[in-house]
């Protein structure tokens, strides 16, 4: 007897989770291809600002461990 409203919610989640993904499928791709016409990178531009990065000296002492001072 509890097995009916358990399938009644399942089949209701599944067809509101399929309702939603058929409708909402054209909106996502939609916007998933006006992000990638409107991005553009020049990587030789980005490779010589790697190269030249300035170099920072730190002294890390992170797994320094003493003896019982």
């Amino acid at each position: 007897m509890r097995v009916h409203p358990i399938t009644a919610v399942a089949t209701f989640l599944l067809v509101v989770v399929g309702v939603k993904l058929f409708f909402l499928s054209g909106l996502i791709a939609a916007a998933d291809v006006d992000a990638t016409r409107s991005v553009s990178v020049d990587l030789s531009e980005m490779h010589h600002k790697l190269k030249n990065l300035p170099v920072e000296k730190i002294h890390d002492m992170t797994f320094v461990f003493s003896n019982g001072d």
